[in-house]
């Protein structure tokens, strides 16, 4: 039972002696890699050498500290974008609290459509969950919680396009820096 187990991790799927699922193809090398650096550690996959576990280690050191300023960063640029439709609207319309206010909301929505409503709609697709499970993988995953029950592109019975990983990686990234808005947002109300 064990080396089932242990083959299953390797990606070896009991079909067959082949490596399944694409896990260290490019997509999976680079979601194993997102998931790595935003530290949301689903658990499915990990390293099984000592030089892959020490390279991991090394690219965790790196990777997590550059991925907070790259989070930071797009959160601002984010926020600017916000601030700067604000600014035009109070140009336009004479609103001086209505506007700031309005594209707050209007970046609040938005954000709630892209990163949280939508994209249950493709993992119900690409993954055959329900809404329900797509909302759930999208909130663990973009709060970087990441149990690791809801994982994509990892069902053997289905068949991912190649963009899929790479795209689902960066709606994390991007996700990740609207969330840390909105929590950030909260904080300063809460405070």
């Amino acid at each position: 039972l064990q080396g089932v187990i242990q083959a299953y991790k390797s990606g070896i799927t009991l079909q067959g002696n082949t490596t399944s699922l694409g896990r260290w193809d490019f997509s999976g090398s680079f979601f194993f890699s997102i998931s790595a650096i935003t530290t949301i550690g689903y658990g499915n996959l990990s390293p099984s050498t000592a030089v892959g576990r020490i390279f991991c280690i090394v690219f965790a050191l790196f990777g997590i500290p550059l991925n907070l300023v790259l989070l930071n960063e797009i959160g601002q640029l984010m926020l600017l974008g916000v601030q700067h439709c604000a600014h035009r609207l109070e140009e336009l319309f004479h609103w001086q609290n209505k506007a700031s206010f309005m594209m707050k909301t209007c970046a609040l929505v938005t954000g709630v459509l892209l990163f949280l409503l939508l994209p249950p709609l493709l993992f119900s697709e690409k993954e055959g969950w329900s809404y329900e499970e797509g909302f759930y993988y999208s909130f663990i995953t973009l709060s970087t919680i990441g149990f690791g029950d809801y994982v994509i592109g990892m069902n053997p019975d289905r068949t991912y396009p190649g963009w899929y990983k790479n795209v689902i990686s960066l709606w994390i990234l991007f996700g990740m820096a609207w969330l840390a808005l909105v929590i950030k947002f909260g904080i300063s109300i809460l405070e």
